[in-house]
């Protein structure tokens, strides 16, 4: 087996987790976990916000 044929593995292999991954990240039933996923940074923002709101109104 020569350096070229390694190579040759390493690109085939590296093309295969690729296409996996790829499969998997745009695969039907993972997209209802990533819509969540998205919004957790913005939910998150919005209970700060709201909480920074209502501790705000208690002070009045």
């Amino acid at each position: 087996m020569s350096i070229s044929d390694l190579q040759i593995f390493a690109t085939v292999a590296a093309f295969v987790a690729f296409i996996s991954l790829a499969w998997w990240a745009y695969s039907p039933k993972n997209k209802k976990r990533f819509e969540e996923d998205a919004q957790l940074a913005l939910d998150d923002d919005l209970i700060r916000s709201s909480t920074t709101h209502s501790r705000n109104k208690d002070k009045r």
